[in-house]
């Protein structure tokens, strides 16, 4: 039996392909992926070959946001069952290193991730019909829960670790700079901790709206007015502490100048290098912390969705049949109208 495959050969040559089904080994499954989020990496990939240093040398199955249904149980995979819903954790750190036994596991030297171009051989990732994967890497969720919305874990994931970076959420006066999926999951968890105030910006109405849903307190749109923060500039800031989600030099720049002497600004948003007011950092003396994927906040993040603590429908603006892969990237890759676009393989 064969499986469809969404592989990537190149810069914007983007195929859905057939390969061989592959049989659950022990310790292992197959897992029916029936929904998988497109992340800004895997628009990276197609749209630039790579990000930064990290290229892709060879083709290369992407998506790392999947969940699906336990369709088979390898030797020894006692903790599921046939008929399961599953987020799937992308995650596979080596468990023994030195990062890895100071509990460090997303800094593991040997890390495995679906969908990475990283290393090489690349880490083949969840865009097709059915994927192996180690039990341990599934987390379970309810049937009230919809595949779909279990498919946001890891995205939600990457942000219960930003904010554990951030620190003590409740009662702060919080900004949120972009507002995509990580930028309105910083929302949604930053409301769920408690914030008492959380201002969002963003160039696009579309996201701004989106984060609204999220739980955001007000949504300014610096496009349309670049002077929407200057009230919070007074005082030398306002805020407590900002997630910054968009990696764009002027909302670092917009977040510097807003959060107050002795806050924190937590930077979610990835990119190359650019220019960091250091004078306004030193003189205010915020804590300028770097945020990287997560561990234990899997489960964590896939528990909310679950329960329903934490509702993650807004984001999903769009869903695409795989047959329709060139159009999904296309519209995932259009901030003014795309928040999550997912690819559903099965009924999700």
């Amino acid at each position: 039996m064969s499986v469809r495959v969404c592989r990537l050969h190149g810069q914007h040559d983007l195929r859905l392909e057939t390969v061989p089904e592959v049989e659950p080994g022990r310790g292992e499954v197959l897992v029916r992926i029936g929904a998988g989020g497109i992340c800004g990496s895997d628009l990276h990939y197609f749209q630039d070959g790579g990000f930064g240093p990290i290229r892709v040398r060879e083709p290369i199955i992407l998506g790392h946001e999947a969940a699906g249904t336990v369709e088979a149980l390898g030797e020894g995979a006692i903790s599921l069952d046939v008929g399961d819903r599953v987020a799937v954790n992308p995650s596979r750190p080596c468990g023994h290193c030195r990062y890895c036994e100071k509990g460090s596991f997303q800094h593991c030297l040997t890390m495995r991730f679906f969908g990475s171009a990283l290393r090489f051989p690349h880490e083949q990732g969840l865009f097709r019909d059915h994927m192996v994967v180690l039990a341990s890497q599934c987390v379970r969720v309810s049937a009230q829960t919809s595949i779909a919305e279990a498919a946001c874990s890891e995205p939600l994931a990457v942000c219960l670790h930003a904010a554990n970076r951030a620190g003590e959420l409740s009662g702060a006066k919080v900004l949120v700079t972009g507002t995509g999926p990580i930028g309105a999951l910083c929302v949604a968890v930053a409301s769920y901790r408690g914030a008492a105030e959380i201002v969002v910006t963003d160039l696009h109405d579309q996201p701004l709206a989106v984060a609204r849903q999220m739980g955001a307190t007000e949504a300014l749109n610096v496009a349309t007015d670049p002077r929407a923060l200057e009230r919070y500039e007074a005082d030398k800031g306002y805020f407590d502490m900002a997630f910054e989600c968009s990696a764009a030099a002027p909302a670092i720049d917009a977040a510097i100048r807003c959060v107050r002497p002795l806050g924190r600004i937590v930077q979610v948003g990835v990119a190359g290098a650019l220019p960091v007011a250091i004078n306004a950092l030193v003189g205010k003396e915020i804590a300028l912390v770097g945020s990287h994927r997560f561990h234990a906040e899997f489960a964590e993040a896939a528990a909310l969705i679950d329960s329903g603590a934490i509702d993650v429908k807004p984001i999903i603006t769009h869903s695409f049949a795989p047959e329709a892969l060139l159009e999904a990237f296309r519209v995932a890759g259009d901030r003014a109208q795309s928040v999550k676009t997912q690819l559903i393989f099965t009924d999700a």
